[in-house]
């Protein structure tokens, strides 16, 4: 046996307790976790199992926190799986709000998928404390409670503003515009809009109800755990399935909404329901209030909006970030959340000129 081959086998048995552990937390990769993605205990319902599991937990947290929002909004989304409100912000304040974010200059993270990029900034207690109109959505308690609920978790997201610009480099068409499921438990992300949003610039598309746990659902989720790790598909391999048309019809879903909304809507999002970006029909940007939450789906605790854990989430994901810059550079790249100048969110590249090779390479699952 080959001295790496021995090391490889190694390794492994000692992280197998921690491929173990994994199940009752949130890991999704059927290719990164040989337990996980193991084809006999996939057979046996090991997936289906963790995915039953994770709802029942869920819909405790759900029942906890059911005062946050009215008993209209709580139908709709477990009906439909989102919640759409047009004109979310009196117009005095979107004006205020979105004069801010035009103007908004910082630490901008770049992202190529395909021929799309996503430009983001963190908004952090620094970033917010120049932006008093943002602060003041962000920290208002309706709002709050909204994306909580949503997220069956009573600690506020992690916010960014968020530019996607579809159709301004070379590349394959964007992954992000397969209809999927971001992993098998529920989880949130939602969209305040600032941009009027058409087929000009690709519209959020959800496939109504495909987040309930139906048995036909659940079937679909047995059949693709028992190919687990030899889905063709990368992002599915790595818990991030992929549905067909005919998928949906075997389901009984509906065919997608196609969000074309006007500026100053908001969209929250059950995420374990099929969603995708939709394709633009030019190079075209759209500029968004983004937030997402998730937490281990096994845990029925709703926990605390205590103002040390968003500064700590904040703090973990700005040096997770950095790691992944000196990576990058010792090996000569760039990490797939890499940094750009300040002015990237506002600026359309230049088509003709920012060509950005080897894409593929540096895309990441699950941008939004």
């Amino acid at each position: 046996m080959k001295p790496n081959n021995l090391t490889a086998r190694i390794l492994a048995v000692l992280k197998f307790p921690v491929y173990l552990a994994q199940i009752f937390t949130g890991a999704k990769s059927f290719s990164a976790n040989p337990v996980i993605g193991n084809r006999v205990l996939n057979v046996m319902g090991l997936h289906v199992f963790r995915t039953v599991l994770a709802a029942a937990v869920t819909r405790f947290r759900f029942l906890c926190l059911r005062n946050f929002i009215g008993p209209g909004q709580r139908a709709a989304f477990h009906r439909d799986g989102y919640i759409l409100v047009k004109n979310y912000l009196p117009d005095e304040e979107f004006t205020a709000l979105n004069t801010e974010i035009r103007s908004l200059k910082g630490e901008v993270r770049e992202c190529v998928q395909g021929d799309t990029l996503t430009h983001r900034i963190l908004l952090t207690d620094k970033v917010l404390s120049a932006l008093p109109a943002c602060r003041r959505l962000l920290s208002s308690a309706g709002f709050g409670k909204l994306l909580k609920y949503a997220a069956s978790r009573n600690s506020s997201p992690i916010y960014y503003v968020q530019s996607i610009k579809s159709n301004v480099v070379d590349g394959a068409p964007d992954p992000q515009r397969t209809l999927h499921s971001d992993t098998f438990h529920s989880t949130m992300k939602a969209w305040l809009f600032l941009d009027d949003v058409s087929d000009r610039n690709g519209p959020f598309t959800y496939v109504s109800g495909s987040q309930r746990l139906t048995l036909k659902r659940l079937l679909w989720e047995y059949r693709n755990s028992v190919k687990g790790s030899t889905l063709e598909n990368s992002y599915a391999a790595r818990g991030s399935l992929r549905v067909t048309d005919d998928d949906l019809g075997e389901m009984g879903l509906e065919q997608p909404t196609v969000f074309k909304v006007p500026a100053n809507t908001l969209v929250i999002a059950n995420t374990n329901g099929f969603h995708r970006r939709g394709a633009a029909t030019e190079a075209s940007n759209r500029l968004e209030i983004w937030a997402y939450s998730r937490t281990n789906p096994f845990n029925p605790v709703p926990g605390f909006d205590l103002s040390l854990y968003k500064k700590l989430s904040h703090f973990a994901i700005e040096r997770y970030l950095a790691r992944k810059d000196k990576i990058a550079a010792k090996n000569g790249s760039v990490a797939s959340w890499h940094l750009v100048d300040e002015n990237a969110l506002h600026v359309m590249p230049d088509t003709d000129k920012d060509k950005i090779e080897n894409q593929t390479a540096r895309a990441v699952p699950e941008a939004a």
